[in-house]
């Protein structure tokens, strides 16, 4: 079944860009780079969804497989060009060029089963999918309507 996930986002003068979601937040610049910083940047908001998908499905799966999940870290780090972000190179691309992941699981397992474990949390986390695989992508100018 398809499911349809919305969000929307809402930036005025400055980089402090409001996000409308289930739990509102803000997303902004350092203040360094000419934002208010109040919250994370877009980057930083990228990587830790991922932190946060494998997170949730370690859990969602240790509950359906009654695996006695304690607990689990993620550390998540990308590599960007951003001199192409900014502007000063057309070499590249906009996008992460690598990104790594790091799990600590905190349960009774043998390590093999922890390998096992991740391995179906990576290959049923959203967030890891959309990284590794292209997804349709539409960009447009929408009217008034479309925002209330």
């Amino acid at each position: 079944m398809i499911s349809t996930v919305k969000v929307s986002s809402k930036m005025g003068a400055g980089f402090r860009t409001e996000i409308q979601c289930s739990h509102p937040f803000i997303i902004d610049q350092p203040k360094a780079s000419g934002g208010t910083d109040e919250g994370p940047n877009p980057l930083e908001v990228y990587l830790t969804s991922l932190a946060g998908c494998i997170s949730a499905l370690a859990r969602i799966i240790a509950m359906q497989r009654k695996i006695d999940l304690r607990g689990v870290e993620v550390i998540v780090e990308g590599d960007i060009n951003k001199d192409f972000l900014m502007g000063q190179t057309k070499e590249g691309r906009a996008g992460f060029t690598a990104v790594r992941t790091c799990v600590k699981i905190d349960a009774v397992m043998k390590e093999e089963d922890k390998e096992a474990y991740l391995e179906e949390i990576e290959h049923r986390c959203p967030i890891s999918d959309n990284m590794a695989n292209k997804s349709t992508v539409e960009v447009e100018i929408c009217d008034q309507e479309k925002f209330k």
